[in-house]
């Protein structure tokens, strides 16, 4: 829209099904977003109008709610589902606070999406070999694209904890700061459009896809939770003592009634289970535990006024609206109905039945569309488009060969 446009407040609509419009760009059947396929209105939210400092033509990004012409939110919107979760906590004079952390890789570009992806040269003349894990090195020749990802988070109010140079080979991490869960999915989101858009200036990639390379840990986006009341600020997984309560306990016994009905938000893509079937690093399971990072839910060791929730399952390739929406809705579910959580494990431990995960794409999205208490929370015609959606995507998957097949297989018997 022209800038023109914009400040006259002409609004911008946009078909509904562009909502459950696939990866791959097609949609499912017109029954799942309206036999009409009407249009959405898209209300730019005041405070998320940012000038871009990486483009040198003005611009600017505004993001929007899709809201349905006679005002509510649409229910297809994850914005609008993250913003339906927080009211259910504010009903009851609460408030939870987020905080992401997101992996990502970057690469040289890769024409031939056939060939694995490499990391940069660097200035040595070579390439990283995966030695660099916590590195604070500059020979990797990365600093003037970190230098101007750093400018123009600061130009974009995205304020920084910790940036850091993680196990895999070229892959870091950031921590964004804790705060309101909606504007912690608004700053994950504006983070990884302002990371590919400065990588591709300075002749980069940047792949935020859960398992980019074999035999490397994938990237995730753990979510960092606790809740406070609203009148005093006070975190309510402490009592005045500094000891866990009840309603700690009873969120994360809601975690862990969710987390299975949920995998396929938390990891939407076929690619998500490649880093979930490695299972220290990622944890594709329910249990809760103590500082102990095999367990998909992780209690950081922290002060009393700091005790969260991690939930350690969402890869960097989650909708971060969907993925806060459906962690925090788990654990509201949990305090509602006072659920009591597992045994906190430690050390080694082998994951129980019920407390396992789905480990594929296809697992995952027959255990949501059977779910009842996704239906519940995040309503029918939600889900069941969602569903519709990575369901062609999964077809599309499986039209395809892979050279694994055709190397290993097509000289067996």
């Amino acid at each position: 829209m022209t800038a023109e446009g914009f400040h006259e407040g002409r609004r911008l609509q946009m078909a509904r099904g562009v909502l459950l419009q696939c990866i791959m760009g097609g949609y499912p059947p017109a029954r799942f977003y309206g036999s009409d396929d009407g249009d959405l209105a898209l209300v730019p939210d005041p405070a998320q109008i940012h000038r871009l400092p990486w483009s040198k033509q003005p611009r600017a990004l505004a993001i929007c709610d899709a809201d349905e012409l006679t005002g509510e939110s649409s229910p297809l919107s994850t914005r609008g589902q993250l913003k339906a979760v927080i009211a259910r906590y504010a009903a009851l004079g609460l408030a939870p606070v987020v905080a992401t952390e997101l992996e990502f890789f970057v690469f040289a570009p890769n024409t031939d999406p056939t060939q694995p992806f490499q990391p940069p040269v660097g200035l040595d003349g070579r390439r990283e070999d995966g030695h660099s894990a916590f590195s604070v090195s500059s020979n990797n020749g990365l600093r003037p694209f970190f230098s101007e990802v750093y400018e123009c988070m600061a130009a974009l109010g995205l304020p920084r904890d910790t940036f850091m140079h993680e196990m895999g080979v070229s892959q870091f991490e950031i921590n964004l700061l804790h705060g309101d869960p909606l504007l912690l999915a608004d700053q994950t989101l504006l983070f990884k459009h302002l990371l590919k858009e400065v990588a591709l200036k300075h002749g980069l990639t940047v792949v935020c896809m859960a398992k980019p390379l074999a035999h490397t840990p994938g990237s995730s986006m753990h979510i960092h939770q606790s809740i406070v009341e609203i009148a005093t600020g006070r975190n309510v997984f402490s009592d005045e003592a500094g000891e866990p309560t009840a309603t700690f306990r009873h969120f994360i016994g809601g975690q862990q009634a969710g987390m299975a009905d949920f995998t396929a938000l938390f990891a939407p893509n076929v690619n998500s289970y490649q880093r979930l079937c490695h299972p220290f690093a990622s944890p594709n399971n329910a249990c809760w535990s103590h500082d102990n990072r095999a367990a998909g839910l992780r209690i950081p060791a922290s002060s009393p006024v700091a005790r969260r929730v991690e939930n350690r399952l969402p890869g960097a390739d989650a909708n971060p609206y969907l993925a806060i929406a459906a962690s925090l809705a788990a654990g509201l579910y949990g305090i509602e109905n006072r659920l009591e959580p597992s045994e906190a494990i430690q050390g080694e431990f082998e994951v129980p039945d019920n407390l396992s995960l789905p480990c594929t794409l296809h697992a995952a999205l027959e255990r949501l569309k059977r779910s009842q208490l996704a239906k519940e929370l995040f309503g029918k015609e939600f889900i069941e488009g969602y569903v519709a959606s990575k369901t062609m995507e999964l077809t599309s998957f499986f039209d395809e060969i892979t050279p694994w097949e055709r190397r290993v297989l097509a000289a067996q018997a």
